[in-house]
């Protein structure tokens, strides 16, 4: 066999992802409020892009007669751009008069099951943070040096008033005593909110005992043993401290009320507030299904601009606009694609989950992507993309898509399953209806859930319990009888 170059003509087909394409899946797996940036700088970049305002719309729409074949051919070489994308493009290529929109906020009134969708929220006076609240006590307690040692301080307490320092190393990095660092800081452990400034745990219940005038030997001692509080070990607690039942039931009411994290009561920044993507809401003929678009501004293609800038432009200059012309076209067919699909999603999501819409969670089904994605004729990859930081808003609150899929747990008698969200919400039922008396183990949970049709084993009730934040039998046994 002959070694040597040679030519050969070989046939393969590749799947090419076009920049459009990538476009159109990065649009599909943002949240509106990422959609909203995104089209933001959409706009400050494309000049021939523009919101659906009163002016806008005309500019749009009203083009004189003169120029109306100028905009049409700009259109078809607009649109064989994107013909020419694999097909692709034809998804992209929809009736947007038809798409669900909400302009502003009054559209989005009566669709979460009440008459008034009021954000109250809005009206809260913004509550300032843990650290303007300690930095106004410094201005009024100290002055001078210990003014500034104070600040350094502040400045290293954590949102929940914990001090995180070494006070040794801050004085010498400010090269100050640290008997100095120390008075200040037992200056700043006075301050409001009570227990502030504390290094440990022992220290914050401490200073607010002592705020309370209850910090005597025997609280002291208790305080100093919190290990043994947490585990429950009276008997032992009571030689320690040197009390009787009726006084270690007092301490323990008393140690319950202090605050373990007394700078959480101060905001901070605030949690930033979840934005629906979508509205379900019942209705005589079934379930409506709508995008949310109060936060989004409505495109438009301005081809009357786009007709002024290209008479009389150079060649390079047309072909530019040319560009921009195309890639507006593509923006707006992709967002009502994007629109189309994820409520095409979410309507099958609403159908296969329709006895947790009607009765709770109690009535949810096992549910995979795969099985919205056969039922819809989509890739399993596309039905993630649109449910991944995407939230709806029904009559029974606010739930990220994602929340709906869920394995299942067979059932006793092998005839179908049942979510295993469904099954969370049935041990937080038995846990939080539990008598202080008969703590449930484990295995009685899951011997009820079988006895109710659930074939459970015991180290799944312990993975659901766990991940519910509920402790043990024999920690939930414990925190009752301090409670009690």
């Amino acid at each position: 066999m002959a070694l040597g170059p040679r030519l050969d003509l070989r046939q393969s087909q590749s799947l090419v992802m076009t920049p459009q394409l990538q476009q159109a899946i990065k649009l599909l797996a943002l949240s509106n409020l990422e959609l909203e940036a995104y089209l933001a700088e959409a706009l400050e970049g494309n000049p021939l892009l523009d919101t659906a305002s009163a002016d806008s719309e005309g500019a749009g729409g009203d083009e004189p007669a003169g120029e109306a074949p100028v905009a049409e051919a700009a259109s078809i070489e607009a649109d064989r751009a994107l013909s020419a994308d694999d097909g692709s493009a034809n998804d992209l290529d929809v009736d947007l008069a038809e798409s669900f929109h909400h302009d502003s906020a009054s559209d989005n009134v009566g669709l979460s099951g009440g008459g008034e969708d009021i954000d109250f929220d809005s009206f809260a006076e913004h509550e300032g943070t843990l650290h303007d609240h300690l930095l106004a006590q410094v201005g009024e307690r100290f002055g001078g040096i210990e003014a500034i040692v104070a600040g350094q301080l502040v400045a290293l307490i954590d949102e929940a008033g914990y001090l995180r320092a070494d006070l040794a190393e801050l004085a010498a990095q400010l090269g100050m005593p640290l008997a100095l660092v120390e008075a200040v800081l037992a200056g700043i452990q006075c301050f409001d909110p009570s227990g502030v400034g504390a290094r440990d745990l022992a220290e914050c219940i401490a200073i607010q005992a002592r705020e309370a005038d209850r910090y005597d030997p025997a609280m002291a001692t208790m305080i100093a043993h919190l290990d043994l509080v947490a585990k429950g070990a009276f008997p032992q607690l009571k030689r320690i401290c040197g009390v009787d039942d009726e006084d270690l039931a007092d301490m323990i009411r008393e140690l319950r009320g202090y605050d373990p994290r007394p700078g959480l009561r101060f905001g901070g920044e605030g949690a930033p507030a979840v934005v629906p993507d979508l509205y379900i809401r019942q209705t005589a003929k079934g379930w409506a299904v709508e995008i949310n678009n109060g936060t989004l501004p409505r495109l438009l293609v301005n081809r009357r601009y786009y007709t002024e800038l290209a008479e009389g432009a150079a060649a390079k200059s047309k072909a530019w606009l040319s560009e921009q012309l195309a890639g507006a076209n593509w923006l707006v067919r992709a967002l009502d694609q994007r629109q189309r699909t994820i409520v095409k999603v979410a309507s099958e999501i609403v159908k296969q989950q329709e006895g947790f819409f009607l009765n709770g969670v109690a009535h949810m089904r096992p549910l995979t992507l795969r099985q919205v994605a056969e039922a819809i004729g989509m890739h399993e990859s596309t039905v993630s993309r649109v449910t991944s930081n995407k939230y709806l808003s029904c009559a029974r609150g606010l739930f990220e898509l994602k929340y709906f899929f869920s394995s299942g747990i067979a059932a006793t008698g092998g005839d179908g399953a049942v979510s295993a969200e469904a099954v969370k919400s049935r041990i937080k039922a038995m846990i939080e209806g539990e008598d202080a008396r008969a703590i449930l183990s484990d295995e009685t949970i899951a011997q009820k859930l079988s006895a109710e049709g659930h074939d459970i084993a015991r180290r799944t009730v312990v993975k659901y319990r766990e991940a519910m934040g509920y402790g043990s039998s024999v920690q939930r046994r414990r925190q009752k009888a301090l409670a009690g």
